[in-house]
């Protein structure tokens, strides 16, 4: 005979005598306790499970076989079984209830019938069906007898989880809870555990508060816990876990728990770039970049060469913007910078080698010494000094800052350059000169800026000055007639009184293309006339469309530009 399965021992069983019996059973019956999903199993000595079981225990599963009575104090035939158990079903579903006996078996839901095979017969039977088990808690019980011969009860409650089958979403997880240790930066979230029979695991999923949860969760687990490292941002981020069973149903989310990191981030590395300042009083750069997600602050280093080495990095200034102006001695080296972005936490992105940028152009120290002094002829010859330690003959060309009465430090435009650039060696330094145009009757201001290749430029010079006379007045009435073969000029002299001479200028007039020094003027042939003279005849072949320009000159070369004197333009004869 095969003795009774028993998972827990009854709680409290009263030994008595064969005539106390019932009352010991009695107690031992009320007292027994068994864990769901354990059953509860009862045995009694009749067929119609009336008065007291002769015995309780705990069972956990049902898969029994007697050949003779089932326990001690029972029949070996006409006895039944009670298993009972209350379980929760979590969100219920569709289950195969499976029962098999050599004797009578009856299952019931909730006090309704669902398996009932109650016949006398010498060999076991067999029934299986399908269930849909509401959710929540409900009771099962499962009455066996035996009427007569060997016994034997079976019987299993499975999910059915075909997915075809098995449409019905398991319950939202509960009682989520989220903790963040600001040390390590992780984030534990724990959940209790669903009750479906057919469940497989659980999802988490975690967004940016504010943002919709992704379709991909953040991890698949069979555990009611998961420990997760968010982004240590500063920012505030969401979790959620859903349930999922066997047929990959997915339970809705369950209450949504926050947390606020640390923010341990610093913002992305500042590709900045360098150019020459604009700032025509002192050496500088312009150093700017664009905004970095998350920089509330940024920090400019320069890296300078000074008395032949390379100083420490050291900070130009700190700034909320994007740009900044460095002001720098004029080294005759290049300066290399580097941008470093912060957060509002303090964390920095540091800059790196790949991050550090200069410029092939720099400042070169601007030229000293300068002078100027009036030559005769519109012109003026201007003298300056450059430390021979500097780049001073590389320069491809001198730009001339000219003003004309107040001072200015503005380009001319178009541009004017020095003619017949010369240069000496004096001492530790070169002496340069060069002629540059001026005009008459005026203060000429003027500051010396050399330039090289765009890349190599100093600072303006101080700015000086020179007093150019007056021109003479222009001749007035001025008029030529052409006989074919030459042309008869005459004129009314110049009310000045101070012409030394008159020049006549021959030539072509272009107002709107070449402007030179001379205005727009392009002269084929230049005649110097005595100053007391008011006509000339001219002696030379009209053969084309010609200007004449008639310039009064004073003793000292000044003059009149060929645009404020008077100007004829004569055709060539028709032949005829």
């Amino acid at each position: 005979m095969r003795p009774a399965r028993s998972t827990v021992v009854a709680t409290a069983v009263v030994m008595a005598a064969v005539g106390g019996l019932l009352t010991a059973s009695a107690s031992a019956s009320a007292a027994t306790s068994c864990t769901s999903p354990v059953f509860k199993r009862e045995f009694f000595a009749n067929t119609a499970f009336s008065g007291t079981p002769k015995k309780t225990d705990c069972d956990s599963a049902i898969n029994e076989s007697w050949p003779g009575a089932p326990a001690k104090g029972l029949p070996k035939d006409n006895f039944g079984v009670r298993w009972t158990v209350t379980r929760d079903f979590g969100s219920g579903g569709p289950f195969a209830f499976s029962a098999e006996a050599r004797g009578g078996i009856r299952v019931h839901l909730d006090g309704v019938r669902k398996v009932n095979l109650w016949k006398k017969v010498s060999k076991a039977q067999k029934q299986t069906v399908n269930v849909t088990v509401p959710k929540g808690k409900h009771t099962l019980r499962i009455d066996f007898v035996n009427w007569t011969g060997p016994a034997k009860a079976e019987f299993t409650y499975t999910p059915r989880t075909a997915a075809g089958v098995d449409k019905v979403k398991p319950l939202a997880p509960s009682s989520p809870v989220v903790t963040y240790d600001k040390a390590t930066g992780k984030a534990k979230i724990t959940w209790s555990k669903n009750k479906e029979m057919d469940l497989a695991g659980y999802r988490v999923y975690r967004r940016l508060q504010g943002q919709s949860f992704p379709s991909k969760p953040l991890a698949t687990t069979a555990s009611t816990s998961y420990t997760d490292i968010p982004p240590a941002t500063g920012s505030t981020y969401d979790y959620q876990v859903r349930a999922y069973d066997k047929a990959s149903n997915e339970s809705p989310g369950s209450a949504v728990k926050s947390v606020a990191t640390v923010d341990k981030t610093p913002p992305a590395r500042v590709a900045a770039t360098v150019a020459m300042g604009t700032d025509r009083t002192r050496e500088s750069y312009v150093v700017s970049w664009k905004p970095v997600a998350d920089a509330s602050l940024y920090r400019v280093l320069h890296h300078l060469f000074v008395d032949g080495h390379w100083e420490p990095w050291s900070e130009v200034a700190t700034t909320t913007g994007t740009s900044v102006t460095d002001y720098v001695p004029a080294t005759g080296a290049p300066v290399w910078y580097r941008v470093e972005a912060y957060d509002a936490a303090g964390n920095v992105a540091p800059a790196q080698t790949g991050d550090e940028v200069t410029i092939n152009a720099f400042w070169e120290a601007r030229a000293t010494d300068v002078t100027v002094s009036y030559q005769g002829d519109n012109h003026a010859l201007l003298q300056w000094t450059l430390s021979k330690d500097t780049f001073a003959l590389w320069w491809d060309e001198v730009r001339l800052l000219r003003s004309v009465g107040t001072p200015s430090l503005e380009e001319t435009t178009p541009p004017q350059y020095c003619t017949s650039l010369k240069y000496v060696a004096e001492g530790d330094r070169f002496r340069f000169r060069c002629i540059a145009a001026v005009t008459p009757g005026e203060t000429n201001f003027f500051a010396v800026e050399p330039y090289h290749s765009k890349s190599l430029r100093a600072l303006p010079s101080a700015i000086v000055s020179v007093v150019v006379p007056a021109a003479p007045m222009p001749a007035t009435d001025f008029t030529g007639v052409t006989d074919g073969q030459r042309v008869d000029f005459s004129w009314t002299a110049s009310a000045s009184g101070d012409v030394d001479h008159y020049e006549l200028l021959s030539g072509v007039w272009h107002p709107a293309t070449s402007p030179n020094e001379e205005g727009w003027f392009y002269t084929y042939l230049t005649v110097n006339i005595p100053g007391d003279t008011t006509s000339i005849r001219w002696r030379y072949l009209l053969t084309q469309e010609t200007d004449f320009v008639l310039i009064a000159v004073a003793k000292d070369g000044t003059k009149l530009s060929a645009s404020q004197s008077p100007r004829l333009r004569m055709s060539a004869p028709t032949a005829g």
